[in-house]
């Protein structure tokens, strides 16, 4: 029976060689063999999952945390001793790895921080062996991939980028963003308010007061002003329960609904007045503005 067995081993080691899909499943065999508990055999099998685009995904937790732990490993490790892809040379499938990562992380829903893990996949190695800032330079790699995959659902390049500008480190909480720009984008107000955005980013950054921290309620002198600030205000508590919640989509409805104070605002209101005072205080009350809207993309980048 004992010869039995190894030969079944040696049978389906030979086969791994030739169908690398078997991985799984011998890994399965192997640890059933051993007596290891089900939802281990499982978490082995599931652990090589995806193996190409399109695959199944893991669909255990565990399956799901030695899936992922394995491709950062590798990921952070390649990267570190400084072979990275470069060009169509990828030996080490590095690509796959990351988009199968972030596809487990997006399409299962695991709301992980993909710049935590890849902090603690680097703590793994010796310091000698890391080079500066490889958890930068494989999750930067990892967004890359990232771009592809939503290219390939028909997402606009400039959603992507409007998401990509505010640098979220959790790739579900990424994809809730993805899906609420884009669906802002169909909006009536989507074009007014994202060219509003990019005219305010022009005026901030141009800027060369120093700005407020907060804007001094008492020094609206315009009724255009005073109004844009009063309604800015009650959003802000209204869309701040949303966003605590990650939901984007209602958050960017209501944030939609500021659409004509803003238009009515710089069609009223000359905000680099003479006054310093004046200026500055505008200047706060469209960084506000700005930042309120940054809590989920940077519509500026959106083409109109």
């Amino acid at each position: 029976q004992r010869a039995s067995e190894l030969c079944k081993c040696d049978l389906m080691t030979h086969m791994v060689g030739e169908f690398p899909e078997l991985q799984g499943i011998m890994g399965r065999y192997y640890a059933q063999h051993d007596g290891e508990s089900e939802l281990v055999a499982q978490a082995i099998e599931e652990h090589y999952l995806p193996r190409h685009a399109g695959d199944a995904l893991p669909k255990s937790l565990p399956g799901q945390i030695v899936a992922i732990a394995d491709r950062l490993d590798t990921l952070v490790g390649v990267f570190a001793i400084g072979q990275a892809p470069s060009g169509d040379k990828d030996p080490y499938a590095l690509r796959r790895a990351a988009l199968g990562t972030l596809r487990i992380m997006i399409e299962e829903r695991l709301n992980l921080d993909l710049e935590k893990l890849l902090a603690d996949a680097q703590r793994g190695y010796p310091g000698s062996v890391v080079i500066k800032d490889v958890t930068v330079q494989v999750f930067d790699f990892m967004m890359e991939r990232l771009r592809g995959y939503y290219l390939e659902q028909d997402i606009r390049p400039d959603v992507f980028e409007a998401v990509l500008s505010c640098r979220p480190t959790r790739p579900y909480d990424f994809d809730r963003r993805i899906r609420a720009v884009n669906e802002f984008r169909a909006l009536p107000e989507a074009e007014s308010l994202a060219a509003a955005n990019k005219r305010i980013h022009n005026i901030l950054r141009q800027a060369q007061d120093t700005i407020p921290d907060t804007v001094n309620e008492a020094k609206l002198s315009e009724r255009a002003e005073s109004d844009l600030y009063k309604q800015l205000t009650q959003l802000s508590k209204e869309v701040e329960h949303l966003l605590a919640s990650q939901n984007y989509p209602t958050a960017m409805i209501k944030l939609a609904g500021l659409r004509e104070a803003v238009d009515t605002f710089f069609e009223k209101v000359m905000v680099m007045a003479d006054d310093p005072t004046l200026r500055a205080n505008r200047l706060a009350l469209l960084n506000q503005l700005r930042a309120l809207f940054l809590r989920v993309a940077d519509i500026s980048r959106l083409q109109t």
